[in-house]
Parts: C-alpha cells; sequence; structure tokens
C-alpha cells in the first residue's frame, strides 16, 4: 500500500489546524502541524512533507518570510492561507513562489481539492498499462527540461521552478510557435480549473524573473490573445 502525502500545516490558530488537519485526513493525507514560523522552518526538512499548507497572517515571522526561507532550498508545493482578501497579498505569495492561495474562510473540501490539484502537478498520475510512450527531451535553442528529473536549464545554467512554474514552461515547449489563451493554460497547468487569471500572470511574470537572472528569454506575451515560447 503507497504511503500516504504528508501536508505540513502551519497556522497560529489551533482551531483551524484542527478543522485542516480532520480535512486532510479524511481526504488521505497524512498531517503534521507548526503553530509559527520558526517551528515551520524547523519540521521542513525532518518531515520532508508533499506540501505545506501555509497562513501568511502569522506574528513574528509571516508566511511570505516562511516560504522565502522554505524555497532557499526545498521546491515543496505551497499553498497560501490569508484572512485578507487583498490582490496584493495573492500576488505577493504567487510570485514568492507559492503554488495556490485561498482566502479565509474557506471551504475545508476546497483545500483538500485545492491540495489535491497541486499534487497532482507535482506527481502526475502513471499512465495506463501500455506500450510505453518513447521519451524525448524537451528542449529548444538553449532552453533544457527533464520531465523525469523536474530540472530546467538555460544553457549550461539550471533554472530551479516551482511544480507550477515547471508546468507551465513545459506545456508551451510541448508547443513551440502556439499562443496559448490564459484559458488553455489553465486546462493545461491549472486541472482544478480555479485559478485567476491574475495567477496566472504571476506565475508567468516569476518564471520570466528567473530565466532573466540566467541570461534567458521563454515566455513572449501575445496582447490580446495570451503567450507563446518566446524561442524560435
Amino acid at each position: 500500500m503507497a504511503e500516504r502525502p504528508t501536508v505540513l500545516v502551519v497556522d497560529d490558530d489551533p482551531h483551524l489546524r484542527d478543522i485542516v488537519r480532520f480535512a486532510l485526513e479524511q481526504g488521505g493525507f497524512r498531517v503534521e502541524e507548526a503553530s509559527d514560523g520558526q517551528a515551520a522552518l524547523a519540521q521542513v526538512p525532518r518531515v520532508r512533507p508533499s506540501l505545506i499548507v501555509l497562513d501568511i497572517m502569522m506574528p513574528e515571522m509571516d508566511g511570505l518570510a516562511v516560504c522565502r526561507e522554505v524555497r532557499r532550498a526545498h521546491e515543496v508545493p505551497i499553498v497560501f492561507l490569508s484572512s485578507r482578501d487583498d490582490e496584493v497579498d495573492r500576488i505577493l505569495g504567487l510570485e514568492m513562489g507559492g503554488d495556490d492561495y485561498l482566502t479565509k474562510p474557506f471551504s475545508p473540501r476546497e483545500l483538500v481539492a485545492r491540495v489535491k490539484a497541486v499534487l497532482r502537478r507535482a506527481r502526475p498520475a502513471p499512465a495506463p498499462e501500455q506500450a510505453p510512450a518513447p521519451t524525448r527531451p524537451l528542449s529548444r535553442g538553449p532552453l533544457r527540461m527533464d520531465e523525469e528529473r523536474w530540472k530546467a536549464w538555460w544553457g549550461e545554467r539550471e533554472v530551479v521552478l516551482t511544480v507550477t512554474e515547471f508546468h507551465l514552461l513545459a506545456a508551451l515547449l510541448r508547443v513551440p510557435g502556439k499562443v496559448f489563451t490564459r484559458d488553455e493554460v489553465m486546462t493545461r497547468v491549472y486541472d482544478d480549473g480555479v485559478v485567476s487569471d491574475r495567477t496566472i500572470d504571476s506565475h508567468v511574470r516569476r518564471v520570466r524573473q528567473k530565466f532573466a537572472v540566467a541570461g534567458g528569454e521563454v515566455i513572449e506575451t501575445v496582447h490580446g490573445l495570451g503567450y507563446r515560447l518566446a524561442i524560435p
């Protein structure tokens, strides 16, 4: 029997942690808890969670600071929670490396659905038993992506991407030259179908920033239509 994925829930509200724990355990997950940012950072290397549910509004060390520290060494998916329906928080959270975002109060059932959707992107389900399709490397110009190892490079320089960022760029790289509307990006990358245009834009901007540091340009905006790979 496969081991259940572990979710680390980080929130200073013990009542909310109880609600989230119950929902996630009913959804088939193991749950670990942390009541503050420092405790969360201490638990990540020990627990090695499959995903972190992370509150933004915590005293002393908020969720954005925790995410920043986690991203220095780990690419574990992160779903943010916030008591403020503030677009600035939402965009900041996604651009810091978050994979999704929910505003309190939220439905525990929706949280479980979001967690499962993010993890599906992180670990795609195996294909039905059949002759395996031949694999071919994803590459164009200096851009290379290895879907088995979840790694990307610009030339010889590795560019570290989150799960969602990797899926986004891989979708464009598979069909170079095609202009993807935001709806098509949502279908191919965000299989839960509940993200906003601003969420997509934030992840695109984050991918661009990371490759710009490596000296590359990978995503082009086609105004009024959507996005395409920027490498001819």
